[in-house]
Formats: structure tokens, sequence, C-alpha cells
């Protein structure tokens, strides 16, 4: 059976750009036909300064929406990265087989680092080092597919690359993994900067829309979208970014082509209207039934802990095989 694997980083409240882009297909599609693994990597989080309590404040949270989207722990794997040492342990191996020119070529590490250096801040060398990591939690389960967004491709190709310089170092140990990617909301940008990704660390939150906003915030915030010069309602992501942007997250909202919709509006007011719309009903379940886990903690705590366990099974004896293959005592 297919087996795929992937998290989300407890770095900031998750927003809609993450669900329409890889949450919304996970609980739907990807649980049903694969051996499904979904992780909140909690380390990733350690790359840049941070609040411990708001990390752990955080990692429940992610834990209990993927829950609300409708993953089910009787069908996939869920569970949180740093109780599964094997993601560590496997990390080390994947930098002594990563060169340094790779690391610095990964875009996300040339943006963050970027903006410590505005900050002030000093860049972690875990910011440097991460997509090792991001390639250990891939490969130590043998994953087929990686289901990500646009902005993750890169270092999906990186795992791949590591897997098949390991193999020929050292003898076939590792599945060499494909990203997948959604074909509509891929990437859903900022309402207010849309040539950026909505991030759900960004200092500036009124392009955001978060999964747990109240409808008549996310009324506001798409009602205050920044959109182009011009009034005709065009899909043109290079020319329109900001039209483009509302065109993508009622496409992915409702199931219908950009393009097509386009075609059905004469005016920003309307689309953004419906746009704000599509985006409260689409939410509203995730946000019901988040309230009511949030209630159960005990339930939560129950999964994560099963999880957790069936994840160590899965991982341990490929992660073992590594560490013989390299020239470790068993």
């Amino acid at each position: 059976m297919t087996r795929i694997f992937s998290g989300v980083q407890p770095t900031g409240h998750l927003t809609l750009g993450n669900y329409l882009g890889a949450m919304r297909r996970w609980a739907a599609e990807d649980q049903y036909r694969a051996d499904a693994l979904f992780c909140v990597v909690d380390l990733h989080a350690l790359t840049v300064d941070h609040d411990p309590a708001r990390v752990r404040r955080l990692s429940r949270q992610a834990a209990t929406l993927l829950l609300a989207c409708g993953l089910d722990p009787e069908r996939c794997t869920l569970f949180v990265q740093s109780r599964v040492d094997e993601h560590t342990r496997l990390s080390y191996l994947m930098e002594c087989t990563a060169t340094d020119g790779e690391m610095r070529r990964m875009i996300q590490y040339k943006e963050k680092a970027a903006r410590e250096r505005e900050r002030g801040g000093s860049v972690r060398l875990s910011l440097l080092t991460y997509p090792a990591l991001m390639a250990a939690d891939v490969l130590a389960y043998g994953t087929d597919e990686v289901p990500v967004g646009e902005d993750q491709a890169q270092h999906v190709e990186l795992a791949r690359d590591l897997a098949v310089r390991f193999n020929q170092r050292y003898g076939q140990t590792f599945v060499v993994p494909r990203a997948t990617l959604p074909a509509v909301g891929a990437r859903v940008m900022d309402l207010q900067e849309p040539t950026r990704k909505m991030g759900k660390s960004h200092v500036r939150t009124a392009g955001i829309v978060y999964l747990l906003d109240e409808p008549d915030v996310v009324r506001k915030k798409v009602m205050r979208a920044v959109t182009d010069a011009g009034s005709e309602v065009v899909y043109d992501r290079a020319e329109r970014p900001g039209v483009a942007n509302l065109l993508d997250v009622l496409a992915a909202c409702t199931g219908e082509d950009p393009r097509a919709l386009a075609d059905g509006y004469d005016s920003y007011g309307a689309l953004k209207k419906d746009t704000a719309e599509a985006v409260v009903e689409t939410v509203r379940p995730v946000r019901e039934r988040h309230a009511e886990l949030a209630a159960d903690p005990a339930y939560v705590d129950e999964v994560l802990s099963a999880g957790a366990e069936r994840a160590r099974r899965m991982a341990r004896p490929r992660v073992d095989a590594a560490y013989r293959a390299v020239g470790l005592l068993a």
C-alpha cells in the first residue's frame, strides 16, 4: 500500500492556506487511499526564536485542528514529531549525507535568514540544517508520497536526492519519495500582500485568515483584501495577483475553475462578498469540531500517544538499518 507522510509546523495559528493547500485533502482523500502519517513537526519550530509555552500550546492546537479537519486515528497515524526519537537519530545521518551547498540553496532558508537579520536577530544553525531533519521525517517511514504545498516541494526534492545518495553509498535503505501537489489552492496568498504566501508566522496578520477566526473577522479580512488597478475581474496571477488570489480561494472552496469563475463577476465587491461567504462556510465545520475536541483534551492526548507508539514501531527498523549501513555498531 502507498505510504504518505506530511506535517505542519506549530510556528503560528493554522491558516486557510494550510487547510486549502494540504489539510483538507489529507482528510478527504489521502487517509483513505494510503497508509498515511500526519505529524505536528514541533522540532522545526525551534529553528527560530520562540516562546516554549507558545510552542506547546500551538502544538496541541495544531493536533486538535488536524482531528477537527477530519483525520481519523483509526485510518491514519497522527503524532507529534518530538515524541519519536527516530526523527532526530536519522537527521544526523542526513546531515552527514547532505552538502553545505545544498542547505544554503534552500529558498526557505534564504527567506527566513533574511527576516531574522532584518529583525537584528542571529540565524540559528538549525535553520540551515533543518531540511536534513525534514528529509529524516520523510525517509524514516519508507514514504512514497509527500503531499505538500508548492513552497515545500524543494525540500522533498532534497529528500529524494539524499535517499538516492545514501542508497548508492551504503546500500539500498530508503524509498525515494515524491511530492504531490493539489490542483487548486496549492498556494493561497496573503490577502494584503498577494505576491506573498499566507504564512502563519507573519508579523502582519490583516491579510491572514486563521482557521479559528470568527466568521465576522473572516468577512472583514476578505472584504479588505487588496485588489489590482482597474475594475475588470480577470484571472491573471502575474498581472492581477490580488484578484487571482481571491479567485483561487473561491475556486478552492467551491471546487470550480478560477478562470471560469472570473467570467461570472463584473465587480471586485461581488467577488469579495462571495469569497468571504465561501470561506466562512468552508471552515465552519472545522471551527465547530475543534471546539468539541478542545473540551476533551484527554481524547487528544490518547490519540497522540497511540500515534507516537505506532510511528516508532514503523520507523525504528529502517533507522536501525541506516545506522548499521553507515558503519555504526548495532
